[in-house]
């Protein structure tokens, strides 16, 4: 089991930057965990952003933010941050950091591959 809470979330402007966190409490080495970013929009499916592995050394995401968000971890803080940058209007959305037990250098796409669900901040950029 583990728990997730996201904070970093709030309102800016289309160009801007916002960093969000999600700290973890497991009673697993949170190095166990792959990691992951979604997003949710009003009125649409919950959406992929990004995914790390264990180590953190290995990352992917969503063409839709390629180059502009940056996932990363720090195992030692139980922490995995999603920096946001070249912010726009489309990226409003609740954002949800997921975990799930993985082997290797694995990182995970789809939902369906998450066991544990954070509660979500919402980032609302501005035009």
């Amino acid at each position: 089991q583990v728990q997730l809470v996201e904070s970093g979330g709030g309102l800016v402007q289309a160009g801007g930057s916002l960093r969000l966190s999600c700290a973890a409490a497991s009673g697993r080495t949170f190095s166990s965990y792959a990691m992951g970013w979604f997003r949710q929009a009003p009125g649409k499916e919950r959406e992929f952003v990004a995914a790390i592995t264990r180590s953190g050394a290995t990352t992917g995401y969503a063409d839709s933010v390629k180059g502009r968000f940056t996932i990363s971890r720090d195992n030692a803080k139980n922490t995995v941050y999603l920096q946001m940058n070249s912010l726009k209007p489309e990226d409003t959305a609740v954002y949800y950091c997921a975990a799930t037990p993985a082997l290797g250098s694995t990182w995970y796409v789809g939902r369906e591959r998450y066991d544990y669900w954070g509660q979500g901040t919402q980032v609302t950029v501005s035009s």
